[in-house]
């Protein structure tokens, strides 16, 4: 996907004026047409790349500034906190967002602060898994260190899907002299994976099967093998609690291991060439759903991306368990629950079939409202039967017309299912499902006449 153009022009006027410079003056020293320049810092205008070479070259730039909404997950990242129910009413709409970003960046930077550090009370039990997931998507889910680096270990031990158990193995034990031993569920007992090095030896249990038991061999690898990259990445973290801390080293520790098992550019070009069909990459590159979906929501390389996807891991419940929001700029996953007329909740009754479902979000406001969602349930790989979730992938429905699992469904929009955030948050009217009025809604009573919805409210 190509990078679009780059408009700066908070950043340019924030630095004509710490120089000290009339727009004339600065035009000057950029061989540029003042009248340039100020459609420049009027966003009307891009920064081409030789006026950025010039910017570094005259004046000591750090072309980083230029990027500064990143550090709130840009256009995506803001829409996606404007969507919040408490802006339901003011219908803020995309382009709206983009404007903002770009007119007053500073400012947009101080409302995604104070919307993330206030939170609400729903959210302090909580906490350190809301900071964690905070860092995540501030970073879109793409690590490019940990990925260059993953693909270059993979690159170096030539991991394919035939031999990759015992590639792997065999890095721990010229590398590290570690042995792999697999023991019995009696020896392990609840431990998955275990390093011993009084005998030199990563333990796995033969409980996994061997999608996990490769996962958890490649974790072991990112933890010898990238420990200081993946400290140094926590320590710049906004995190005021070491138990979000250490839950973001345990992420990272995770994305490496996906990144050296599907390895950047192979399992791209993959994706491309089935169109993202699940089944074929789960065997391509020998991995579970669950890793296939993380893995997806992570292809962000700049001038080489994939399609922005979505991914959650639900209980029967309806409670999140897991969620990456990744590029995608969704407000699904932005509710404490889920709406019981979304796709994951029926995949529990269909056990271990694919469950696809166009979804329209009317109050998603910024954010893109209409995504095809696709549910299937997985077992624990630990002791199967006794944990089941079901696992989640959405993409904008407008990118999902070449996916393998759209062929046959029909994606126009009036054939959306309406869903909202969760009772508690949704103002949708008339839903015969749902439980609960929205929070703070002023609720209605007819007394001559009674609709087949159980709440009416303003």
């Amino acid at each position: 996907m190509a990078e679009g153009p780059l408009f700066a022009g908070s950043a340019m006027r924030r630095l004509r004026k710490r120089e000290g410079l009339t727009q004339a003056a600065m035009a000057a020293r950029l061989s540029i047409s003042p009248s340039y320049l100020n459609l420049i810092e009027r966003n009307q205008r891009p920064l081409t790349a030789r006026v950025l070479v010039q910017l570094v070259d005259r004046f000591d730039f750090d072309s980083a500034a230029l990027r500064e909404n990143e550090s709130i997950g840009g256009i995506d990242g803001l829409a996606r906190r404007l969507s919040d129910e408490r802006f339901a009413d003011l219908g803020i709409d995309r382009d709206e967002v983009a404007e903002f970003l770009a007119a007053a960046p500073q400012a947009a930077a101080a409302f995604a602060r104070m919307f993330d550090n206030a939170g609400d009370a729903r959210a302090e039990a909580d906490e350190p898994l809301q900071a964690t997931r905070r860092e995540i998507e501030r970073w879109r889910n793409h690590f490019a260190d940990l990925d260059n680096a993953a693909e270059a270990l993979a690159d170096e031990l030539r991991i394919s899907r035939a031999d990759i158990g015992s590639a792997l193995a065999e890095r721990l034990r010229d590398k590290h002299q570690l042995s792999l031993r697999i023991l019995p569920q009696e020896v392990m007992m609840t431990s998955v994976r275990r390093l011993d090095l009084h005998a030199r030896q990563l333990q796995i249990s033969e409980m996994l099967d061997p999608p996990a038991r490769n996962f958890q061999v490649a974790m072991q690898v990112a933890q010898l093998e990238q420990r200081e990259a993946i400290e140094n990445l926590a320590a710049a973290g906004r995190f005021t609690d070491d138990a979000a801390r250490q839950l973001f080293q345990r992420h990272l520790i995770s994305y490496f291991a996906a990144a050296l098992v599907m390895p950047y550019s192979r399992f791209l070009r993959a994706c491309e060439a089935t169109g993202y069909d699940l089944q074929v990459l789960m065997r391509r590159f020998g991995v579970s759903l669950e890793q296939l979906a993380h893995r997806l929501t992570t292809l962000q390389r700049v001038g080489q991306r994939g399609l922005p996807f979505f991914m959650a891991r639900v209980d029967r419940a309806g409670q999140f368990s897991k969620r990456f929001t990744g590029a995608s700029g969704t407000s699904i996953l932005e509710g404490s629950g889920t709406c019981p007329l979304w796709i994951p909740h029926s995949a529990f009754e269909r056990a271990g079939q694919y469950c696809r479902q166009l979804v329209h979000l009317p109050e998603a406001g910024a954010a893109p409202a209409s995504w095809l969602t696709i549910a299937r349930t997985v077992e624990g790989s630990f002791f199967d039967g006794v944990t089941r979730f079901a696992i989640v992938l959405g993409l904008e429905a407008r990118l999902a017309g070449n996916l393998a699992l759209s062929r046959g469904l029909s994606l126009d929009e009036a054939n959306a299912q309406l869903i909202g955030p969760g009772c508690a948050s949704c103002h949708i009217q008339n839903c015969r499902q749902r439980s609960l009025p929205p929070r703070g809604a002023k609720l209605y009573f007819e007394q001559l006449s009674h609709t087949d919805a159980p709440f009416q409210f303003g």
